[in-house]
């Protein structure tokens, strides 16, 4: 929803465009460390009190946000909304535990896209707002959400005592924090600060200095954070790594289409349509996500997590391909994007499958949570990886420089190669293998069990 606004926002907050830029970034990583956490923190205490209390931090964020003018209590509100992104992986796996076993891939698949059909609303209706010249209005929008979300996890959704004796890691949880922070600060800001600048490099070095020595701490703890020995079995590890290349593909879209949509025609590409009319023509994307869940759901249960996420990632890599052909007009363009939605939504939706069918039911929602930082670190790279091919091959249009046509057609071939790696990648996943007495999936030899059911 803030995207619209971006670039006013130095004139709105009375800050410097470098300044100003955090109101993105800060979000971004806030949830990538408030994932895996809240995670560890459901399978302690249960995970409908930890939805309750995400939507709650969800709803005193917008509203610090709705009632700031100035930079710094909109970046504290803007990492109050961050953190409530652990709301995600919770409900994920939480939803395994409510519903009848035929329906759990389904299910899962329909949250997984809500995902995409939030953004496919947000983003129209943000400019819309913006047009308006309230930009407030976002916030109060986002706080009456939240409020009724609030409400509704309270009242509508089942209490289950699915915690489980433990403590929180918080040795861990700052080390985890602090290793994230610095790296994915690096990433994101190398585009902007130089790839060769020393506050790059010092970040991301530092970043992966302190994820070594936290990984070393969680090996040797007695309850971590995060079970790096389960996140280590093959299923897992590869589900993650393939996350980080269908996260890459999914971010790529978002950044590369709505500035075609919205490059002036004099560039001899672009198609000038109003931040409005983008929004308008990206939100079929989502809708598409949505109409594919039960499409995921039945993937899922006919052939597998690992032949689906296959699957997801063929038709996102397809999809940029297509793109090439398709960038004379906006209505190409939204099938461009709703094809990559497409692949997007079935990948999502068999990721968390495949980490719940592999992760012990005490450490589910951890499992799921890690598996989403991996494809918010997909997106941050894919942020980062775009926005330098853009800003690599320009055009001079007046006293302005505009990526070529060339850049976007780069950045279309880079994410279709990322989404091709991510299949390469599920394909190496083991398969599940059945106990032959009955008693569950069996891990011996680095097998796990295919299948939509959770493992018990």
């Amino acid at each position: 929803m803030v995207i619209p606004i971006q670039s006013e926002l130095p004139r709105l907050l009375d800050a410097a465009p470098s300044d100003t830029a955090w109101v993105i970034t800060v979000t971004l990583l806030a949830g990538a460390v408030s994932m895996p956490v809240a995670g560890r923190v459901a399978d302690l205490v249960g995970k409908q009190r930890v939805l309750v209390a995400n939507a709650a931090t969800l709803l005193v964020g917008s509203l610090v946000c709705a009632l700031s003018d100035s930079l710094v209590p909109m970046l504290a509100g803007r990492t109050l909304q961050g953190l409530a992104m652990g709301f995600i992986p919770v409900a994920i796996s939480l939803i395994r535990e409510i519903v009848p076993p035929k329906m759990a891939a389904t299910s899962v698949a329909a949250m997984s896209a809500t995902l995409g059909v939030g953004g496919a609303i947000g983003l129209p209706l943000a400019a819309w707002i913006a047009d308006s010249g309230h930009w407030h209005g976002l916030f109060w929008i986002a706080a009456g959400l939240a409020a009724a979300v609030v409400v509704l996890i309270g009242i509508a959704v089942p209490h289950v005592h699915d915690g489980h004796p433990g403590r929180l890691d918080l040795a861990g949880t700052l080390g985890l924090a602090v290793g994230l922070v610095s790296l994915l600060v690096g990433v994101s800001k190398g585009n902007s600060w130089g790839w060769t600048d020393p506050r790059t490099l010092g970040a991301v070095a530092a970043g992966l200095l302190v994820l070594v020595v936290w990984g070393a701490f969680e090996l040797r703890c007695s309850d971590p954070l995060v079970d790096l020995r389960t996140t280590a079995q093959r299923p897992v590890l590869l589900t993650n790594i393939a996350a980080v290349a269908i996260g890459f593909g999914m971010m790529a879209q978002a950044i590369v289409l709505p500035q075609l949509l919205q490059a002036p025609p004099e560039t001899g590409y672009g198609l000038g349509q109003t931040i409005l009319e983008a929004g308008l023509w990206m939100a079929p994307g989502g809708i598409v996500m949505m109409l594919l869940s039960p499409v995921s759901g039945a993937l899922i249960g006919r052939v597998g997590a690992k032949a689906t996420l296959m699957a997801g990632g063929a038709v996102l890599g397809a999809a940029y391909l297509v793109s090439l052909l398709l960038m004379g007009a906006a209505w190409q363009l939204t099938l461009a994007g709703c094809l990559a939605s497409a692949g997007v939504g079935i990948g999502y939706a068999a990721m968390p499958t495949l980490i719940l069918d592999a992760a012990p039911p005490r450490e589910a929602a951890a499992a799921v949570g890690l598996n989403a930082l991996m494809r918010s670190v997909g997106t941050t790279l894919a942020a980062a990886v775009m926005g330098t091919v853009l800003t690599s091959d320009t055009i001079a249009l007046g006293p302005v420089e505009l990526p070529s046509e060339h850049a976007f057609q780069m950045c279309f071939v880079v994410a279709a190669f990322a989404a091709f790696v991510g299949v390469a990648i599920a394909a190496t996943i083991p398969r599940r293998v059945s106990d032959p007495d009955g008693a569950g999936p069996l891990a011996a030899a680095g097998a796990t069990v295919e299948g939509s059911g959770a493992a018990r």
